[in-house]
């Protein structure tokens, strides 16, 4: 997909990836759509993106909340009509045992990412059928696709946006429309100081596999992904290599052997 002229909306893009994200579409000529809970920091980033001569709408919305979705979905579509690509990026959620996960935080982990993605995705996806195309996009972390001890609700919230993703693809079939699963490893964002306890929970083994990606870095392979219409997008892409369906159970075994602190 050509991103110049194209509408792009990107939920979480107050900080991090999604900041990154942003200011790289920008760069590429997209007009941005920009949803997160903070106006001040959306209106932070929507002025980087303007002083670099792009366009940027901000939309202080939260995205669990379905009703406050449909609200603000109402308002973009009178206003900026169906987004040409949807990038569901917002995240939460800290890394804990799940004896030590609280009722209202497993909630919440479910709410954002996974219950977010399909509130979000279902208000702009009748326009995108509609017009016969449209690119949906989920960022993910590879928790969507092996475990490790210590962090049991986030890793199955991450499972259950795989399955949503993956699920989507299959219905949108023949549609016209794309979608993208991007699966990045550890990136530099305010992320984990946020999640405090979460970075400590990295399995030892992880440092020794992979390096951390800045957001830039993030922000590249989730729009190379979406320019080639990939199905999905692994990001470093050591992590191709652990991700295999094929890979014996006992290689994924050595990072529960080896997880981070409780």
């Amino acid at each position: 997909m050509q991103l110049r002229g194209r509408t792009v909306l990107i939920t979480g893009a107050s900080s991090g990836i999604g900041e990154a994200t942003a200011k790289a579409m920008a760069a590429k000529g997209a007009k941005l759509l920009l949803l997160a809970r903070s106006e001040d920091k959306l209106k932070n980033v929507a002025g980087a993106v303007s002083a670099q001569g792009g366009e940027a709408t901000v939309y202080p919305v939260d995205v669990s909340d379905a009703q406050a979705v449909a609200r603000v979905a109402t308002a973009i579509r009178a206003t900026a009509g169906t987004p040409d690509v949807l990038i569901n990026n917002a995240g939460a959620g800290r890394w804990l045992p799940l004896i030590e996960t609280s009722a209202e935080e497993a909630r919440r982990i479910t709410e954002v990412p996974y219950l977010a993605s399909v509130y979000v995705t279902r208000e702009f996806l009748p326009g995108m059928l509609k017009r016969g195309s449209g690119q949906v996009v989920t960022v993910t972390s590879p928790a969507s696709f092996v475990v490790w001890p210590n962090a049991c609700a986030y890793i199955a919230a991450r499972h259950a946006l795989r399955g949503f993703t993956e699920a989507l693809r299959s219905e949108l079939h023949g549609s016209g429309i794309g979608v993208t699963l991007v699966v990045l490893g550890k990136v530099a964002s305010p992320y984990w100081a946020h999640n405090p306890g979460s970075e400590e929970r990295i399995p030892k083994l992880v440092p020794l596999i992979t390096r951390t990606l800045t957001a830039e870095e993030a922000a590249t392979a989730i729009i190379k992904g979406i320019e080639r219409n990939r199905r999905q997008v692994i990001s470093p892409a050591i992590l191709r290599v652990f991700l295999h369906p094929l890979l014996p159970d006992w290689a994924i075994g050595l990072v529960a052997r080896y997880p981070g602190s409780r």
